[in-house]
């Protein structure tokens, strides 16, 4: 889709933040452009960075796993990040996006939202399900993602009513493997709603 792909050219030349300065690659995101689900977590890491494609490494084949449970393939969804480049600490370790980091990023994502229309909107962790709730007002009920994981938010924008669905982010997984049943739980529970749209 021309959209999508405007979209990705600037990403790739972007230099709204000094960001783009430590990167290998930008990860502007990837999928279906008529996809009915959108995974968003909140930045790149190491492999993403280096291949510039999301969920690449070790998070990736978890993610890869659930939706395979589940029947869908990653063609079929789109990924993406609310940051579309890696934030790296001082001795260039993964760290959390921050706000002026946000900022400056998140218009491509508001766009690829608005391009594809999803009808359902998971965020993968803390920060992603932040801006994305505060995005569709739901900022009254933002909680920690323990809390709020596998519950369904239902929102309507100006064309469509969006199902937004709060998950752990995969790479939980990969810290601890009692997590991974949790997340398939979660997956379950995503692939009994998409049958519904």
């Amino acid at each position: 889709m021309k959209e999508l792909e405007k979209i990705k050219n600037e990403i790739l030349s972007c230099k709204k933040c000094p960001l783009y300065k430590n990167i290998t690659h930008y990860v502007p995101g990837e999928g279906s452009p008529l996809a009915k689900i959108m995974f968003c977590a909140e930045a790149p890491g190491y492999w993403e960075d280096a291949k510039g494609k999301p969920f690449v490494g070790a998070a990736g084949k978890v993610l890869d796993e659930l939706l395979e449970s589940i029947d869908l393939k990653r063609e079929e969804v789109y990924i993406c990040n609310l940051l579309k480049c890696r934030p790296v600490t001082s001795d260039f370790k993964n760290r959390a996006p921050n706000l002026n980091e946000i900022e400056a990023c998140s218009p491509y994502l508001d766009r690829q939202i608005k391009i594809i229309k999803p009808k359902v909107i998971c965020t993968l962790g803390n920060h992603s399900t932040k801006y994305i709730f505060e995005k569709y007002g739901l900022k009254e009920q933002i909680q920690g993602i323990s809390k709020i994981h596998g519950k369904v938010f239902e929102v309507k924008s100006l064309f469509q009513t969006i199902k937004i669905i709060p998950l752990y982010h995969p790479a939980v997984a990969t810290y601890n493997i009692n997590m991974k049943g949790i997340l398939k739980k979660d997956f379950y529970f995503l692939q009994t709603i998409c049958q519904k749209i």
